[in-house]
């Protein structure tokens, strides 16, 4: 167990049980499912100070994909998330993130709005989901990618932007499929650099510093191939005491104790867990609030 985030953090969770009962004993807000806005196909959002134009797929949600549609449109506490974790936080304070980091987020979505509000502040971020959502989260990302040659001011930005999503974007986001039920380890090897051709081939294996997932906790279903995608992921740098461990952050809204509470005890089982204090977060994550932030480390 790493004693850097005990102090940080205070005593990780010890039992499941009890850490679900204490946050669903909170008041919680009814926020429904926890849409911003289902119904809009274009949202206008301000983030860390930036003004961010995000198209969702409103035909997407409402489909009949039996791979799942959630990923169609932005949650709550998205924005909410990507505000604090790209502040100066105790990740970064405590040295788990710098600026020659590398973030890899799961279940990305088609905003990227994590991946566009931190990776201005480390040298590689990697969003992935499954290839249904990869088009529009392009798009997303090249839109509002702030580059030396493109002016992004509101008015400006709607007439330049770019209609071309199958390129990646001129910044260091990077978006890649990344389904966590099949094929996970050939994808982690093209992610990090290990195949013909792969983007990024210059990276160690261990290259991972942070990874992140935003509100991915809905369906019991995923639960353990979340935990096992998280697992193999943070395994990539265990033995390797030049580095700090793969530190996993896990964002999302309170909505059935029985989903949070089976992906807690599995996840528990992995992973020493803490959940981020409230005197670490800011206003809208703290307790009351329907969300909450917890850390995992690899046991």
């Amino acid at each position: 167990m790493d004693e850097q985030l005990t102090e940080i953090l205070g005593e990780p969770v010890s039992d499941p049980d009890e850490e679900t009962f204490l946050l669903f004993s909170q008041t919680i807000p009814s926020q429904s499912l926890g849409f911003i806005d289902s119904e809009a196909s274009v949202l206008d959002i301000s983030v860390a100070g930036r003004e961010l134009t995000i198209h969702q797929s409103r035909g997407l949600l409402h489909s009949n994909r039996k791979e799942g549609t959630t990923g169609a449109v932005v949650w709550k506490v998205t924005p909410l998330f990507a505000e604090w974790v790209a502040s100066h936080n105790f990740v970064f304070q405590a040295g788990y993130l710098t600026a020659d980091s590398l973030a890899l987020e799961l279940g990305a979505g088609v905003a990227g709005i994590v991946a566009l509000t931190l990776a201005p502040k480390i040298k590689r971020y990697i969003a992935t989901d499954q290839d249904y959502v990869l088009r529009l989260l392009r798009q997303n990302i090249i839109e509002n990618t702030v580059t030396p040659s493109t002016d992004r001011r509101k008015t400006q930005s709607k007439q330049k932007r770019s209609h071309a999503p199958h390129q990646q974007p001129s910044s260091n986001i990077e978006t890649l499929e990344l389904d966590w039920e099949s094929h996970l380890k050939y994808t982690l090897r093209s992610i990090l650099g290990q195949g013909q051709g792969a983007p990024g081939a210059d990276h160690d294996a261990n290259c991972i510093d942070l990874l992140l997932a935003c509100d991915c906790i809905y369906n019991e279903a995923l639960i353990e191939p979340l935990n096992e995608a998280c697992v193999q992921i943070c395994q990539l740098r265990r033995g390797d005491s030049n580095k700090k461990p793969t530190l996993c952050l896990i964002a999302q809204q309170l909505r059935s104790y029985e989903v949070f509470e089976s992906w807690l005890t599995s996840f528990h089982r992995s992973f020493h867990v803490w959940r981020v204090p409230d005197s670490l977060l800011t206003e809208p994550l703290r307790e009351n609030t329907g969300f909450v932030v917890h850390v995992g480390l690899l046991r």
